[in-house]
């Protein structure tokens, strides 16, 4: 199996704060409590690398993680249900914006789905979003491990029917999938 050394590098709340590197970077979008945190701990085999939490909302900033030397991710604010003021949900989305539009070191977005739920309303609101930009993107659903085996494909097919581009599923739990989406990870880094 792969296994890739992960570290914490830095939190940045804007563009301008963000770490200045030449390695490629992958943000991950989703709604709070989808799994973003338990991923970058799969990926890394450390669970307690990125800061998971029940509570939604509790990532506030970009937070950069380099695996390996091979590439970046970059754990963002969950959009959705956050107990913050609207004045700073604001600002995130205004400092989110900058940052996805012109951060030069984006090779792909990933944009993470909960397999236990029907795509939601800003899921879609997202995806709509990163297409008008036509941004690259691809999408992983989490917590595959939730659903039984046999329904695991129709899940998969659900999703690739609303969005487009590759879908992955992944389980942070039992680590499931993990070795596809580090080769897949690495092969978009050589492209």
């Amino acid at each position: 199996m792969n296994q890739l050394n992960a570290k914490f590098i830095i939190s940045a709340e804007k563009l301008l704060q963000c770490p200045d590197f030449d390695l490629p970077e992958f943000p991950l979008l989703g709604r709070s409590n989808v799994g973003k945190s338990s991923f970058i701990n799969a990926l890394a085999n450390n669970k307690k690398l990125a800061k998971t939490s029940n509570t939604p909302g509790k990532t506030r900033l970009i937070n950069f993680f380099n695996f390996s030397d091979n590439f970046i991710t970059a754990d963002l604010p969950g959009y959705g249900y956050a107990k913050v003021s609207k004045e700073a949900q604001a600002r995130w989305q205004k400092y989110l914006e900058e940052y996805l539009l012109n951060r030069k070191q984006i090779k792909s977005l990933i944009q993470f789905i909960d397999a236990r739920h029907d795509i939601q309303k800003n899921d879609m609101q997202m995806r709509e979003w990163v297409e008008a930009y036509n941004l690259p993107i691809f999408t992983i659903v989490t917590k595959i491990d939730y659903i039984p085996r046999g329904k695991q494909p129709q899940v998969l097919s659900n999703v690739k029917k609303r969005f487009a581009g590759d879908v992955l599923l992944f389980s942070a739990n039992d680590r499931q999938y993990c070795e596809r989406v580090i080769e897949y990870l690495l092969n978009l880094c050589k492209n």
